[in-house]
């Protein structure tokens, strides 16, 4: 019978399942014939007899290759990591991370690891499974076992080294039939002595100086425009002339100091003197003006302008066309600008830390269509490299005009995996706990635990009815669709309870918040007899019931059928679903025809209930995608806006919620709570109720867990 030596390199990061990841590029065997070692290999090969070796710089992990092996490179559809042959004999291997729970010891890792590697397995005998000491000193758990392994009708024998390097479990997989083993267990032992452990390192930096990440990758470009985001911007980069501190005060970013007219109309701005652009182009007033004039064009067709800058005089007149320039801003000099807004508003220097207001490099910007790809920002950091669906690698900005950040390297690893697994086995720093770990995560005996941040955030999610279309253009349809679904079912079933249910807008912990508020709660019978008291008397009057959702995943097909089955249950009405691109979801929304009925939330940009109330419901408010319109609301946001009591603007918002609350522009569903999990070492974090806050820059990293 043909002699199959089989190798598994296996980085395990382990708890109890396997699953196999394509190999970067960047990792190969060094060798004397062809391969280019990489930069920490090249020392090491030249120590070892054989010149190759297995080396990643990021696990921290070298492995040496024996005589007669050769290696090629993975297959581009991923899967196996490394083909080798040795004689007559041919394997394979490939690099498959597990999970590993901090605090287990090596012999749990160890064994846990068994039960992976002898799935299918039958007749298992464990022959050896025991601590043993390496050639360079490190400690390995060493387990050798035989079983019948059914899918190929023969014998297998496994032998599994596990190690333990900066909270990640390494294990080496060797497979083969037993009668190979006693041919090659010099080789075996070979590989299994030396491994070499040694600090992690990504990018050339010691792991300790990253902060590793998880993300995503819009392919829309607008996303990444600060002019155009609908998201929080990429602070990193770009930045306005305020910000928040931990304690969410506002504090100069751009701007070093302010004044403010008598009248509270009038602002001027003194910035800061050293500020410059990544390339070191100096930072001016005119930049400012720049920058915003460009969010307030017509051709940037920006859906954001409006909402965050509209204060400021003359936005308005050039958003519409009707104006080349922003009146209201006036350079006084390089590093001084006056900015004047058309009324005194409390809130107004909160709206200049949302990305619309950041400030962007004219020459950058007007370079090309992909700009943003090499953006040229004053932030504390600089994209240094950007591998479409692979990495996004920042370097902090050592020019940088304020205090710099104490973290080297921020890396965003894109599409790389579940996040939570990827936390679970080290790769990254911080992930957010949704609901399906939440329940696991919250159990004081886990050791995830005590890594576990909560609270509720500054988030409402609803379902928005377009209050212009049938049947929604009738204030009792609308309070019978919102009585006819039971949201405390749906967060008990779908989110198990890890939100809280929302009678109004306003988030717990914003100013405006009412636990007296009085909602819309769970009531059939009522919503059948509103829909016959309607102008429509019957819901076979209806025209087509179309739910627009952005179709993000699980949650957004658990809500859309939840609420279809709800109002087909309570009301009789069946409904048609149009999934959007996420991508364009908001800007498709807002500029074309999707229907009467859109599943859609809104998170606090600043802890103001203006930032809800006004924004989302004002007859003239960009965000208003619901064309709802109500005068008497109207004049009582326009009142708050200048009030200049506190106890009174409050109470003028709460009068506010309860008319938006009756009129049922919105079906209300919860506020979210907020889980995440962050890492021993990262020090600083602050489960922030706003995506506003410069989280990164505030962070640092502790040194010694790596020591």
């Amino acid at each position: 019978m043909k002699k199959i030596l089989m190798v598994s390199l296996i980085l395990v990061l382990l708890i109890t399942a396997c699953s196999s990841i394509q190999i970067p590029a960047s990792i190969k065997i060094a060798n004397q014939n062809g391969y280019a070692p990489r930069s920490t290999a090249t020392a090491y090969a030249a120590s070892n007899s054989t010149g190759k070796a297995y080396i990643n710089d990021e696990y921290g992990l070298s492995i040496s290759i024996p005589n007669g092996f050769t290696a090629t490179d993975a297959p581009a559809d991923g899967g196996y990591f490394q083909d080798y042959t040795m004689g007559d004999n041919e394997g394979f291997g490939y690099l498959t991370p597990t999970l590993f729970t901090a605090g287990d010891s090596l012999e749990t890792v160890g064994k846990q690891v068994i039960e992976t590697q002898a799935t299918g397995l039958e007749k298992i005998k464990l022959l050896q499974d025991k601590a043993v000491t390496l050639s360079d000193g490190s400690q390995a758990w060493y387990t050798q076992l035989t079983g019948y392994y059914t899918s190929w009708d023969e014998d297998m024998e496994i032998r599994l080294t596990t190690v333990i390097n900066s909270g990640r479990a390494i294990t080496l997989v060797l497979y083969s039939n037993p009668e190979n083993f006693a041919y090659w267990d010099r080789e075996s032992n070979s590989l299994r002595d030396s491994i070499v452990l040694s600090p992690p390192r990504v990018n050339g930096l010691p792991r300790s100086q990253v902060l590793m990440l998880s993300g995503g990758e819009s392919s829309n470009p607008r996303e990444y425009d600060p002019a155009t985001t609908h998201g929080s911007g990429d602070y990193l980069i770009f930045e306005g002339l305020v910000t928040f501190n931990p304690k969410l005060e506002i504090v100069p970013a751009l701007a070093a100091g302010w004044d403010v007219s008598e009248d509270g109309t009038v602002y001027t701005f003194f910035l800061q003197p050293d500020a410059v652009f990544h390339n070191g182009k100096p930072f001016t007033a005119e930049d400012v003006v720049y920058s915003w004039q460009r969010a307030a064009h017509p051709e940037t067709r920006s859906d954001t302008v409006m909402t965050y800058l509209s204060d400021i005089v003359g936005v308005k007149e050039m958003v519409e066309g009707n104006a080349d320039f922003i009146s209201g801003l006036k350079v006084i000099d390089d590093h001084t600008l006056q900015v004047t807004i058309d009324a005194p508003k409390p809130y107004f220097l909160y709206k200049l830390i949302y990305p619309t207001a950041s400030i962007v490099d004219r020459d950058n910007v007007e370079s090309g269509s992909e700009w943003y790809r090499t953006p040229n920002g004053t932030g504390p950091y600089i994209l240094t490299r950007w591998e479409s669906m692979v990495s996004m690698v920042y370097e902090r900005f050592e020019d940088y005009h304020g205090d710099k950040p104490s973290i080297p390297m921020v890396v965003y690893n894109l599409y790389s995996g579940d996040s939570f697994r990827l936390y679970e086995e080290g790769s990254i720093d911080i992930v957010d706990v949704y609901d399906y770990n939440v329940e696991r995560v919250s159990d004081p005996s886990e050791p995830l635990n005590k890594e576990l941040l909560t609270s509720v955030s500054l988030c409402t999610s609803y379902v928005q009815f377009d209050v212009t279309k049938a049947p929604f253009d009738d204030v009792k349809v609308r309070q019978a669709f919102t009585l006819a679904f039971d949201k405390t079912k749906y967060l008990d079933v779908v989110l198990m309870n890890t939100d809280v249910a929302a009678k109004g807008i306003y988030p717990p912990a914003l100013p405006g918040f009412s636990q007296e508020l009085e909602g819309l709660d769970y009531d059939p019978d009522r919503a059948r007899q509103l829909i016959v008291d309607s102008k429509y008397a019957s819901v076979e009057a209806f025209p087509e019931i179309v739910i627009s959702t952005a179709g993000y995943g699980s949650y957004a097909d658990s809500l859309v059928s939840a609420l279809s089955d709800m109002w087909q249950k309570n009301l009789g009405i069946s409904v048609t679903v149009r999934n959007l691109d996420p991508n364009t979801f908001l800007e498709q929304s807002s500029q074309q025809d999707y229907g009467q009925v859109t599943t859609t939330g809104w998170c606090a940009d600043y802890p103001d209930p203006e930032n809800f109330a006004d924004v989302l419901f004002h007859t003239d408010a960009q965000m208003n995608k619901g064309n709802y319109s109500n005068p008497a609301l109207d004049r009582i946001l326009e009142q708050a806006r200048v009030e200049p009591d506190v106890a009174n603007r409050i109470d003028l918002y709460q009068q506010a919620e309860k008319i938006i609350v009756k009129e049922a522009p919105v079906l209300f569903l919860y506020h979210f709570g907020n889980f995440e999990l962050v890492k021993p070492y990262i020090q600083g974090y602050i489960l922030s109720p706003v995506s506003t806050y410069p989280q990164i820059r505030y962070l640092s990293i502790d040194q010694s867990y790596w020591e």
